[in-house]
């Protein structure tokens, strides 16, 4: 057999010989341990005094495939396939992006800014996995929050991320850059837009991890050179059509366009616009708002 014996410690053992070179000891501490207790379905008690716990050969050779999948650089959100976001625990694989701690911020600021409406009405836009949604649903349970995101494959995700959370969405499946995706919904409707739309340029890639550009969906991460900003552009003009008077649009944006993001939506006629930095001091999120003139009205 691959390992010494059936026993959490030689099952510590064997992970952490084949993975040590790629990983930090803390690192594969925690992940042997995401994947026991969801293996076994035991607590983190039960690991943590699991000197008793023995594995089948079933258990064992799926640690082996874990392994495999690691050392094929395969993120390790998709080999659990699952991944916290906002306090909710979402399932997740190759079908969407893995959700990023400074989504999560751009989450806070959602709420901070929507916390004090009554009943708002709020979309996410390029939804992926839906975790947006999903967060802020939980956190505003009265919210009408819409999701909505263009392939079938993360579409068929959030429908099982509805399940899987007990949490439910409106959800839709439209291409945000076509000129007539949102026509079904009435004029002046939403309190707010978000997106964490595609931005990073095709020739970003040179700089991207292996993992990263093996596995997740190249149609969430990337845009043409020549036009990046075209997800900003074509949201933020459908915005102006959907949003209430004084609705708020907010993008997480490519740290390298924030200049070019705010430009953009001042263009537009949106006010009040604010760049934000994310924990690591980069420009990653952009808030804007609608104001509705009386020629517009």
């Amino acid at each position: 057999m691959f390992v010494q014996g059936n026993a959490l410690k030689d099952v510590k053992v064997y992970f952490s010989s084949k993975l040590s070179d790629k990983f930090s000891r803390s690192e594969l501490n925690l992940m042997i341990k995401l994947i026991i207790i969801k293996r076994l379905n035991i607590s983190d008690s039960d690991y943590l005094f699991g000197d008793n716990l023995r594995f089948s050969e079933s258990d064992l050779l799926y640690v082996r495939d874990v392994v495999k999948r690691l050392l094929a650089n395969e993120p390790f959100q998709y080999v659990l396939g699952e991944v916290e976001f906002y306090g909710v625990l979402l399932k997740i694989d190759k079908r969407a992006l893995i959700p990023r701690p400074e989504t999560e911020e751009l989450v806070d600021w959602v709420i901070a800014s929507t916390g004090k409406m009554v009943d708002p009405k709020i979309m996410d836009l390029c939804s992926g996995s839906g975790c947006i949604a999903f967060a802020l649903k939980s956190v505003q349970n009265s919210a009408d929050i819409f999701a909505v995101e263009l392939t079938e494959e993360a579409n068929e995700l959030i429908r099982e991320n509805s399940v899987f959370t007990g949490i439910e969405l409106k959800q839709y499946r439209i291409d945000v850059l076509d000129a007539h995706g949102f026509d079904e919904f009435k004029d002046d409707s939403f309190d707010c837009w978000v997106s964490n739309p595609p931005y990073i340029p095709e020739d970003d890639k040179t700089f991207m991890t292996e993992n990263v550009l093996a596995h997740e969906p190249h149609v969430a991460l990337f845009v043409e050179n020549s036009d990046p900003l075209i997800f900003y552009r074509e949201i933020a003009m459908k915005a102006k059509r959907f949003l209430k008077h004084e609705g708020l649009l907010f993008f997480e944006i490519h740290e390298g366009l924030g200049k070019e993001v705010v430009e953009l939506l001042s263009s537009l006629g949106f006010v009040n616009i604010e760049l934000r930095k994310d924990l690591q001091g980069r420009n990653r999120m952009v808030r804007a708002q609608h104001v509705i003139s009386q020629h517009e009205s």
